[in-house]
């Protein structure tokens, strides 16, 4: 039974260490490179709206690889686009033309009944969809995101490292001055 409980408390602490570790990647990754958290060439973004729904849910993460020939996808492909100066949308090719230099997609989300009004040019594609995505995670990141959001995440963990070191501290020291004889 002793074994099992200090098995579980160094469990837990690992676990507060990861999620600490973590937390202080995610926010670094993000401020360092301006925006969304990057790792090896793939950026990961936060699906706000329901319009790729169900291969892709509302609050999930997706994994997109930036870079390379933004004239190079085709009909099927899912891409990641800018739809004004601040907002970016990531909607499926459904048609593609080409006039000399100039590539222009025209673009649906999965759970929209019409295509999108505007045509993409190449120019605006920012990424290509992956296919990875983990639903849930985005509301996770966009909440790491706010001030609120980070000041909790780097404090809460800390906090309960802190909690968990002095319990086994005043432990540690309890047991020391336990009488031999008891």
């Amino acid at each position: 039974m002793r074994y099992a409980l200090k098995l579980f408390n160094q469990a837990i602490s690992f676990l507060l260490f990861i999620i600490l570790l973590a937390m202080i990647i995610l926010v670094l990754t993000s401020r360092a490179s301006g925006g969304d958290p990057q790792f090896l060439g793939y950026e990961l973004k936060t699906v706000l709206s329901g319009s790729m729904e169900p291969g892709i849910q509302t609050g999930s993460i997706i994994a997109v690889k930036i870079g390379g020939d933004m004239k190079r996808f085709k009909a099927g492909d899912v891409i990641t686009f800018k739809m004004d100066e601040t907002d970016l949308a990531t909607h499926r090719i459904i048609d593609k033309k080409a006039s000399g230099n100039a590539v222009i997609y025209t673009t649906k989300g999965d759970n929209n009944k019409t295509a999108d009004s505007k045509p993409v040019l190449a120019e605006n594609v920012t990424a290509h969809y992956t296919g990875f995505t983990v639903p849930y995670i985005g509301y996770f990141i966009e909440y790491a995101k706010s001030k609120e959001g980070n000041a909790v995440l780097f404090i809460l963990p800390g906090l309960l490292l802190i909690g968990y070191s002095v319990m086994t501290i005043w432990r540690a020291i309890s047991r020391l001055e336990e009488p031999k004889g008891a």
